[in-house]
């Protein structure tokens, strides 16, 4: 791998939207200046290739969290204070969820997948309220901070999982009752963890705000065990989001219709 490659990757990885970017040929550094903070770090490329030489993909991931971490830093320096920084995070609702408060005023959101969307909450202990549009002054923050905040948000938040087994396939819950349990999906780093981990297809559920699942998927059996499982979630959800799963392949997330995939199947069976 070459610098300018290199150059490439990280911009993949660390989303060319959030920074201007630089290349300085003479010292084989660039240059991030956060658009939101207005603030920047040169990275020695030589280094990083010199570590890729033997950690291949490792040195990278190294790389991009130190820069995450240093950013995530920079953004509680900011004037709006540390307890209001640490106080918001993301949540994820269905597509048909009201975009707008009882007041009229449109919620912060982010488009995510078609059946689900990310709204951005203010946590207030034992309960926490959306960020709506009339909001953003008192928080002293615009609408890209938000989304920023929120995104190193959720990369704290806990990810210790419970494990299932089912006809040779393996079902992992996340259900801290934190509210923000469906929230971890928006963790990419923690889902190309566990993408590393399967055997089978990967899917994602979220079936309602306090449960995230991930399944290994091994065979046709597993799929209708997802089907059933999260539909039944799906049905005692107190915030239902969706009953559909989604398979996570190369940090894309893409819908899977088990339950007519599954009658195909057996009107094939029947003949």
């Amino acid at each position: 791998m070459k610098s300018l490659e290199l150059v490439e990757v990280l911009k993949k990885q660390l989303g060319e939207e959030l920074f201007d970017w630089s290349y300085d040929k003479e010292t084989d550094k660039v240059r991030l200046e956060h658009k939101v903070l207005q603030r920047g770090m040169d990275i020695s490329l030589s280094e990083i290739l010199a570590k890729y030489a033997t950690k291949k993909q490792v040195a990278i991931d190294e790389v991009v969290y130190t820069i995450e971490q240093t950013f995530a830093a920079m953004l509680q320096e900011q004037e709006i204070g540390f307890e209001q920084l640490s106080a918001i995070y993301p949540v994820i609702r269905s597509g048909s969820f009201p975009k707008t408060s009882k007041d009229g005023h449109p919620f912060i959101t982010t488009a995510h997948t078609a059946e689900t969307q990310i709204f951005y909450a203010l946590d207030l202990g034992t309960t926490y309220r959306l960020i709506d549009e009339a909001m953003l002054e008192k928080l002293n923050v615009t609408a890209e901070q938000v989304r920023e905040i929120a995104r190193f948000s959720v990369k704290k938040l806990p990810t210790e999982m419970k494990k299932d087994e089912v006809a040779g396939n393996l079902y992992y819950f996340i259900n801290h009752n934190d509210g923000y349990d469906a929230s971890r999906i928006l963790n990419e780093q923690f889902l190309k963890e566990m993408a590393a981990q399967m055997e089978g297809d990967m899917t994602v559920s979220v079936p309602h705000q306090d449960v995230l699942i991930i399944g290994d998927i091994r065979n046709e059996v597993g799929y209708d065990v997802l089907a059933q499982m999260t539909m039944h979630f799906f049905s005692v959800g107190a915030v239902p989001i969706t009953s559909l799963s989604f398979i996570y392949d190369e940090g894309h997330l893409e819908p899977i219709f088990i339950l007519a995939k599954n009658k195909v199947k057996k009107e094939q069976e029947k003949k």
